[in-house]
């Protein structure tokens, strides 16, 4: 049986850590002998890599806290086009092989890959972000994302003018379906009558639903035809193109995992987004690392939720402040969720 904590104020909090991610993909990481020991934090992206403006460049932010205050060594690897379970184990290993550790995969998708990984190198610790996996030297990040969604919802019930908003996901899976499910009960919750516009883009990752900004704007586009006139989307990279088309619109985008609003990449389109839901992998990934540092790794299952800052809703924007009702209708549902009095659902 697993153990289960709940991870406390150790991680960096999603309003304090600045993304400092470049927006150019490749695999980098510093040289050096194999089997050295104790080189530092690695991560392996997941689809759409660094460059995504949102999920992997959260995770390469917790890296570069990571590697800022220890002065260690790290390794960040891209995905390669169509590869397998097998190829993902092998990247695991190669990093846990090289002295690498603890070694992160970020995404879901890394799950059985993980499990044979830490059975191969029990002295290494891992991690995922997005999913649990059994094994004693396995710490599973993961995140209350609907709670977070949840508090879009309620920004979109005040910001619309048209009664009319829209959910876009990357791909069709439970991990979004807690983005959906949060969002449209923060909108029915603040203002019953509110029609939500939901689509995904694709049924599996390897279809392109989180890496493909073009699908994103084109099933945009299909929900402002249709009148709404606040989109959030919760698809990685393919959520850029949502934006844009939000944007050229002139509704207003809720952006996801990043506070989207201060991302260079979308500097030309900020003015139309007026939140983001976050979520704090990039202070999942420091406070692995740190824990790792300690000499106290942790693992089983760590919890980000509101109570311990791993989600939340930016207010980067000023026009945040402007609609309104907004803000106290957020702080006020904020409160909810953490005094167990608002319960959000999953499904």
């Amino acid at each position: 049986m697993r153990r289960i904590s709940k991870l406390t104020r150790v991680a960096v909090g999603v309003a304090s850590l600045g993304l400092v991610a470049t927006a150019c993909g490749g695999t980098s990481g510093d040289s050096g002998d194999s089997d050295s020991k104790d080189r530092g934090v690695a991560i392996a992206y997941d689809i759409g890599g660094k460059g995504d403006q949102s999920f992997n460049d959260a995770a390469y932010a917790g890296l570069t806290k990571a590697k800022n205050e220890f002065g260690y060594q790290t390794a960040d690897i891209e995905p390669t086009e169509g590869e397998t379970s097998a190829d993902k184990e092998q990247r695991l290993v190669s990093l846990a092989r090289q002295g690498y550790n603890p070694v992160i995969g970020v995404g879901f998708v890394y799950g059985p890959a993980m499990k044979a990984a830490a059975a191969k190198y029990p002295d290494t610790t891992f991690g995922i972000v997005d999913s649990v996996v059994e094994g004693k030297n396995v710490a599973s990040l993961v995140f209350a994302e609907e709670q977070a969604s949840y508090l879009a919802g309620v920004a979109a019930a005040k910001a619309t003018k048209s009664d009319v908003v829209g959910f876009v996901g990357g791909v069709d899976t439970p991990l979004i379906h807690k983005f959906e499910a949060g969002y449209k009960q923060g909108v029915e919750d603040t203002k019953p009558g509110v029609k939500v516009l939901s689509q995904y883009l694709t049924q599996t990752a390897e279809e392109g639903g989180f890496s493909s900004p073009d699908k994103g704007k084109a099933a945009a586009e299909g929900q402002i035809e249709k009148k709404a006139d606040v989109l959030y989307a919760a698809a990685g990279l393919s959520g850029q193109g949502v934006i844009e088309a939000a944007a050229k619109a002139k509704a207003w985008a809720i952006g996801v995992d990043s506070d989207q609003y201060k991302q260079a990449a979308l500097a030309p389109y900020k003015n139309y987004i007026l939140t983001s839901a976050l979520k704090d992998v990039g202070g999942a990934v420091y406070a692995l690392s740190k824990s790792v540092q300690d000499g106290k790794p942790l693992t089983g299952t760590q919890t980000f939720d509101l109570k311990v800052n791993g989600v939340g809703l930016s207010e980067s924007n000023p026009e945040y402040a402007k609609v309104p009702g907004l803000k106290d209708a957020v702080n006020k549902a904020k409160e909810g969720i953490e005094n167990g009095s608002i319960k959000v659902k999953t499904e």
